[in-house]
């Protein structure tokens, strides 16, 4: 089978999206198909869709290009490559399976380039709007939300297939109306031989950006009370490249000055070092879809608390849940502080991370994504939308 898969996000760029895109593509390929994977490159020469860089931004825009054709198209997010890939499919009369990597509709009222690029997905898909419809999309709040609304109702109508990497990403389908197929299909991560560690001590690990839709004001917040309790406890920000001076600003004002150590991107491979040397991972973004860095400390057998109820079920199993609590500084750090001090807890969260891990295999991943495509070719009436 020949399948081409669209990726905004270029090579390297710290997040699930590419990371998601990669590991897909590559076990596609070591199971015989012919995948091709366009994705953004350097605007004069090199591998990938020729791109421009965005300016403050570790972000680069895909230039207009023309990909070969293939039997399923596979959206990983709805870019100017993306949005290639939408067309494509209509063009090739072929099936589109979408995976809905990132809350775009959560993401609207943090970031202006979401509402401009709403604005262009609208005029890709040809969804007919007014210049008052348009317009609504520069008013935050309701308004703008049931304008995102309505354009993700325009792409969900082009899909064979809409995957969800998580439960609560799928149950947030219910606004758009899907009339497509809708599978829960999380990026599984690879099982590690390390054994877990416990320092016993007081570091709390946070893997990720530092921007807002990552909710570090409540890590903050929710940490300022572990070191109450805990005088020796330490906070790792791991992964801040944006941002970086308001949250200087931030940890200044809360007296965390000599708490709080802050340290940009790292190569992946360097991340274990991290979660080897910390006591807890503290996830308080409550608009992640799945969050790989979650089942990667649950991999090494570094236990987790997850401040979004949403993402209590682990990809591989659905019995032991993860230990979460609702997104207040109050929850979170009496979560913690319970992470950190009951041995027993933490325990059974290691055993039951690790054991979910590893039954939820790349080969279990590959085995029902090649299903979904084989699926997406027998949906009636999904391979040829109107433009």
């Amino acid at each position: 089978m020949r399948i081409a898969h669209f990726c905004d996000s270029q090579p390297g760029r710290p997040d699930g999206v590419a990371r998601s895109a990669e590991l897909t593509v590559r076990l596609l390929r070591e199971a015989g198909h012919d995948v091709d994977l366009y994705r953004p490159g350097p605007l004069m020469s090199g591998p990938g869709v020729r791109s421009l860089p965005v300016p403050f931004r570790q972000v680069r825009v895909g230039l207009p290009f023309t990909p070969r054709p293939a039997d399923v198209v596979h959206v990983h997010s709805t870019g100017p490559i993306g949005m290639t890939g939408f067309r494509a499919a209509a063009d090739w009369g072929v099936p589109l399976v979408a995976t809905w990597h990132t809350d775009v509709v959560a993401y609207a009222d943090m970031f202006v380039e979401v509402p401009i690029g709403a604005a262009w997905c609208a005029r890709q898909l040809g969804l007919g709007w007014s210049a008052r419809e348009y317009l609504e999309l520069t008013r935050p709040g309701a308004i703008r939300h049931r304008r995102l609304i309505e354009l993700g109702k325009g792409m969900f109508a082009r899909m064979a297939v809409a995957i969800a990497p998580s439960d609560k990403t799928a149950a947030g389908f219910a606004e758009f109306e899907p009339a497509c197929e809708v599978r829960v299909l999380p990026t599984p991560v690879p099982a590690t031989t390390l054994e877990p560690v416990r320092n016993n001590g007081s570091v709390v690990l946070s893997v990720g950006r530092a921007t807002a839709e990552k909710n570090p004001e409540l890590l903050l917040q929710a940490f300022d009370r572990v070191r109450t309790a805990r005088p020796d406890a330490r906070l790792v920000l791991l992964g801040v490249r944006q941002q970086r001076r308001h949250l200087a600003r931030r940890i200044a004002a809360l007296g965390l000055d000599r708490h709080v150590e802050v340290h940009p991107p790292v190569p992946h491979d360097q991340v274990a070092g991290f979660y080897r040397a910390a006591d807890v991972l503290a996830f308080a973004s409550t608009t992640d879809t799945q969050s790989l860095v979650l089942a990667e400390a649950e991999a090494i057998g570094l236990p987790v608390v997850v401040a979004d109820p949403g993402l209590a079920a682990r990809p591989g199993t659905a019995d032991a849940a993860r230990f979460t609590c609702e997104p207040t500084p109050e929850a979170l750090a009496a979560a913690l502080l319970r992470m950190l001090d009951d041995d027993a807890l933490r325990a059974a969260v290691t055993r039951e991370g690790r054991a979910a891990v590893a039954a939820y295999t790349p080969e279990v991943f590959l085995g029902r994504l090649q299903a979904i495509y084989g699926r997406a070719g027998k949906s009636p009436g999904r391979t040829s939308p109107h433009w």
